[in-house]
């Protein structure tokens, strides 16, 4: 009898379940990128239409990352395994559905920040692991000191925020290291 009773209130817990936590997380990004102008495709030239009215371009098949470019940035991009310093600010999407309110953090918006950084193109880095591979798709296509808009789900997101299923929009800003 206490055996089904522990049962019981096991199955009831207030928690919930990973699977419920995507499905949120799924219908959040849903609900933000519907007030968006979206491009499915990615342009086979991988010249982007850019500036802050440009579309947001689907940039996987699962929708796990949405890209608008603001600014392509230089010819240059980056070689495999080239660290690559970024900038950035996000803001949490399920915080801003449930609130009406848009609060970013990051550390774009102070320069006593340490910047962020992660190799090109590798995971074995700890700076690679620890941002995720969401945040290197753009310099795939895009030259240093570019800057994009991302809409970004948690499984290929900031490896801090993957259990926990948070999608963000993040604006972020890449640059070269300076030797």
């Amino acid at each position: 009898m206490a055996a089904l009773f522990l049962l019981g209130n096991a199955s009831c817990s207030d928690e919930e379940s990973y699977s419920n936590l995507l499905k949120s997380e799924e219908k959040t990004t849903n609900w933000y990128m519907a007030q968006k102008n979206i491009c499915l495709t990615i342009p086979e030239d991988s010249v982007f239409e850019t500036g802050p009215d440009a579309p947001y371009y689907k940039m996987d098949e699962e929708g796990y990352l949405y890209m608008q470019v603001i600014n392509p940035g230089d010819t240059t991009k980056a070689k495999n395994e080239e660290k690559v310093i970024f900038r950035f600010m996000r803001c949490n999407l399920k915080n801003y559905r449930s609130t009406g309110e848009m609060t970013w953090s990051g550390n774009a918006d102070n320069m006593e920040y340490a910047t962020a950084s992660f190799h090109f193109n590798s995971y074995v880095y700890q700076d690679s692991q620890k941002y995720g591979q969401g945040i290197q798709v753009p310099m795939k296509y895009l030259g240093y000191n570019s800057e994009v808009n991302l809409v970004l789900r948690s499984y290929i997101g900031f490896a801090a925020d993957q259990s926990s299923c948070i999608p963000y929009a993040l604006n972020v800003k890449y640059f070269k290291p300076e030797y």
